[in-house]
């Protein structure tokens, strides 16, 4: 008989909403057949400071998911009922993390953990850094990492770009460069002023320059990916006069069908991922000059949308992704 599973989620309530996909997804999970129980954390409660700032394995205190665990304002759902338990007891431990969060701890949780972890800590920081496109630019638009303002100029001379922070996510900190100036979304200014204020974060990190593609107002598309098969996707439209395509940034999502191309593009990068222990993740694509699908970005830290995407398509996205989840949990556990 095959063994009922023990899953741990960590997760931080602080900046949930009524639209987070975590609640839905943690219901459906309970309620599956192979499923022993469910437990959640928050690093959004006090009691558990000493797991999730200071690396203790006796600091971590959970409540039990049950089929009527929902989003509360208040938060109070994650201090009710707590329980002192063990990390190491879990057979699955799923990351629900969204920044900021800390390096060391990402790896911290991967070195201490008995079971199945994901996505995988040390292939979140690999591939949630922006730099990896570069490992995978056959299927994108022309990029570049840059580490001066005069690398930046230079590349811009070539084409009109946007400069993306590596780390950053839901659209923060990118800038668009053309003809010598700077547009952030809300103000146009000179290029090279503005770029020496960046100057320090460009030499400690670096950035990535990305080729500005004039067809943006088609908007950017969202490919949700659950171990290895293309759920659904969502396209983004950017506000009327905006570049930006990121509902945080004033964008509007709609439903969508995913092209010949992006079908492609994750056929190609799906197995690279897999092998970096990134079981979950979102792709997405912009229309390139020519009218092709082009990947711009992949997210594999917290990924959210699948309410979203189940209301778009009326499949059971939700349902699917959890026996996906399933299946690479058993598939891990025997090797």
């Amino acid at each position: 008989m095959t063994k009922a599973l023990k899953f741990l989620v960590l997760t931080d309530h602080s900046g949930h909403s009524e639209h987070n996909s975590i609640y839905p997804l943690i219901r459906e999970l309970v309620k599956h057949p192979q499923i022993h129980s469910v437990d959640i954390a928050s690093r959004g409660v006090f009691e558990n400071d000493k797991f999730f700032k200071n690396k203790k394995l006796d600091g971590l205190h959970v409540v039990a998911v049950d089929t009527d665990f929902q989003y509360q304002e208040s938060g109070v759902q994650f201090s009710q009922a707590l329980k002192k338990v063990d990390y190491k007891s879990y057979d699955a431990v799923w990351l629900r993390l969204p920044r900021p969060v800390e390096d060391d701890f990402l790896l911290w949780l991967e070195d201490e953990v008995d079971g199945v972890i994901f996505n995988r800590p040390r292939g979140i920081l690999e591939t949630s850094n922006k730099s990896f496109l570069l490992e995978i630019q056959k299927v994108c638009p022309p990029i570049k990492k840059v580490h001066t303002v005069e690398e930046v100029l230079s590349f811009a001379l070539q084409m009109d770009i946007v400069l993306k922070p590596l780390k950053e996510y839901g659209g923060r900190g990118l800038i668009k460069i053309s003809d010598g100036m700077v547009d952030d979304g809300k103000e146009i200014h000179n290029a090279k002023a503005y770029l020496v204020q960046l100057e320090p974060a460009l030499r400690r990190d670096g950035y990535l320059a990305m080729k500005f593609l004039k067809n943006v107002s088609k908007g950017d598309k969202r490919i949700l990916v659950v171990n290895g098969e293309l759920l659904a996707a969502s396209l983004r439209l950017p506000a009327e006069g905006s570049w930006l395509c990121n509902v945080a940034q004033g964008g509007t999502s709609v439903a969508t069908e995913v092209t010949n191309e992006e079908r492609e593009i994750i056929e190609f990068i799906s197995p690279i991922l897999t092998e970096k222990g990134i079981v979950m993740f979102g792709a997405d694509t912009l229309t390139d000059d020519d009218g092709k699908r082009v990947l711009s970005e992949v997210n594999t830290l917290s990924i959210g949308g699948f309410p979203h995407a189940e209301a778009q398509t009326g499949k059971p996205i939700i349902s699917i992704t959890i026996q996906k989840i399933i299946d690479y949990v058993r598939t891990r556990i025997d090797e």
